[in-house]
């Protein structure tokens, strides 16, 4: 099954919330976003953040939306107030997650 990266069917915003890192994840059509619920889990994710993410990723459903949402624990190093990171606020996580590859049978 060929991999594509999550880019060619979704878009995605990001923020945060203290030490909480938030990404949505969008279909960029209604038939994709049965794709994105099968392909891409929590555990996958967390995997994609591996050195970033400490805690546990969460995920949330939002079919009548076609979108995921993603909150990272434990991956701002204390949030925006407290951390040195360049990216304190996770905003470039969405950019991070949309570079995953998943399998897909066709587009």
């Amino acid at each position: 099954m060929p991999l594509i990266q999550l880019r060619k069917i979704a878009h995605a915003r990001s923020g945060d919330k203290g030490d909480t890192a938030n990404v949505g994840l969008i279909a960029l059509k209604p038939e994709y976003y049965p794709i994105l619920a099968d392909q891409v889990t929590a555990a996958r994710v967390k995997k994609h953040f591996e050195g970033i993410c400490f805690g546990a990723v969460e995920r949330f459903e939002l079919p009548n939306l076609g979108a995921l949402n993603f909150l990272l624990h434990e991956s701002l190093d204390g949030g925006g107030t407290l951390s040195l990171k360049a990216d304190a606020q996770g905003k470039t996580y969405s950019a991070a997650l949309l570079r995953m590859e998943i399998e897909v049978d066709s587009l």
